[in-house]
Parts: structure tokens; C-alpha cells; sequence
């Protein structure tokens, strides 16, 4: 009976060995900078990322589909003996497209930004190096009190047409996401 126990578990380990990669998280794209700037009573988030678009993604953009990438930001206030804060949790959409009869790239971002590009090169730039993005009033954050900020940005394949949601659940160059990036803030 033991032995089969310790074969069992022996054989589990080497499966989550095996499987494991095909399920982390992939780094395709890397936040180079992330702050939060305090500005006219209000807290904005400045970023800028990198991020590797593969021939997959360019080829779907010039057939006329859209592509969404979400960038998340979790502000939060930690505590020793309750739950943890979390004043601050949102996330932003930015659209990516291209117009097959006037070949132009857009990027929008609900609310903030509407822009054509001429060039894949210019549009992605627009997403590498978004406007600040206001995030919290200053009644949201108490002055002088300690803050962990959480930031990633990630392709959402929720938001393509049902074939290319199943199609990113089986090829990687459909998983673009960048880990948390996580920093201190006091304001």
C-alpha cells in the first residue's frame, strides 16, 4: 500500500513538472515603468511597457479584427490583523484595429484617446507609452499611510469573436501578459 502511495505521488510530481509550463504565465510583455504622480487632486498612473507582437497577431489586425489589451491596477493597504485594503482596483481597455480601405491603424481608449497611425510601428507605440491614466481622487488615499501598488497589462482574449477566444486557449502567441509589477507608494 505505500508503495503504491509514494508511486502515485512520484507520478503526480513528475505530471506537475511536465504540465506546468504549458500553464504559466508568459512574460511577453515587460512593464518598464510604473508610478503613480499626483496632480490637481487627483492620482495618475504613468507606464510604459514593451512588448514583443508577433506575425499571429499582426496577420489577425490586418484582417480587419480588433485586439484589446487591459492594463490593471490594484492599490492596496495592508493590515496586520484584518483583510487587507483595497481602496483602489480598476482596469482599462485600449483597442487596437486596423481599416482595410484606408489603411490606417486606430487606438482608442474609452474616454481618453482617438488616434489613427499610418504604421503597425506608430500604433503599438500609443500602447507601449499610454497617456496617464487617473486612477483615484485624493480622498481615496490617506496622506502618509504605506501602499502596495499593483500594475500588468495583458491581450484580452475575452473581448475576440468565439473562434479566436479557442484558438488563444491552445497557441501561446495568443497569451501576451506581463506580470504584476508591484512597488510601494505613499502619498
Amino acid at each position: 500500500m505505500i508503495r503504491r502511495l509514494s508511486h502515485f505521488l512520484l507520478c503526480l510530481a513528475i505530471a506537475l513538472l511536465v504540465v506546468k509550463p504549458a500553464f504559466s504565465a508568459s512574460s511577453d510583455i515587460q512593464i518598464n515603468t510604473a508610478r503613480i504622480e499626483y496632480s490637481g487632486k487627483t492620482y495618475k498612473l504613468f507606464t510604459s511597457f514593451s512588448m514583443d507582437f508577433n506575425h499571429s497577431l499582426e496577420e489577425t489586425l490586418l484582417h480587419g479584427i480588433p485586439l484589446y489589451f487591459k492594463t490593471e491596477i490594484e492599490i492596496i493597504r495592508p493590515r496586520a490583523f484584518w483583510f487587507d485594503d483595497v481602496p483602489v482596483s480598476k482596469s482599462r481597455t485600449t483597442r487596437i484595429s486596423y481599416n482595410v480601405l484606408t489603411r490606417q491603424y486606430s487606438i482608442s481608449i474609452p474616454g481618453t484617446l482617438q488616434r489613427n497611425y499610418t504604421s503597425l510601428e506608430d500604433a503599438l507605440s500609443a500602447i507601449r507609452y499610454p497617456p496617464r491614466w487617473t486612477i483615484a481622487d485624493s480622498s481615496d488615499l490617506e496622506a502618509g499611510e504605506k501602499y502596495d501598488v499593483g500594475v500588468r497589462i495583458m491581450l484580452d482574449v475575452s473581448q475576440l469573436p468565439k473562434p479566436f477566444q479557442i484558438n488563444a486557449l491552445n497557441n501561446r502567441d495568443w497569451r501576451l501578459s506581463s506580470d504584476w509589477k508591484w512597488f510601494s507608494y505613499r502619498p
